[in-house]
């Protein structure tokens, strides 16, 4: 019983870090898009400190994200 509740807890918070990620991704603006990568980079951090993800794929996840917002902030200019 409290690995299947472990196991629905970490699926929450999974599919909640996946869908900030979305969030960030799917931003129409440079703005828009650095208010969602800050979300989520907390929400990331919080994933990964209770141990629901392995450090270095948050900080892999983190990365490619401010990349991305970096990168998109390029092609506007």
């Amino acid at each position: 019983r409290t690995s299947r509740e472990a196991r629905l807890r970490n699926r929450s918070a999974r599919s909640a870090m996946k869908t900030a990620i979305k969030k960030v991704l799917a931003a129409s603006s440079r703005e828009e898009a650095l208010e969602a990568l800050r979300r989520a980079t907390s929400i990331i951090d919080r994933t990964a400190s209770k141990g629901i993800i392995h450090r270095n794929a948050a900080a892999r996840y983190k990365s490619r994200l401010a990349r991305f917002v970096e990168r998109m902030g390029m092609a506007q200019a």
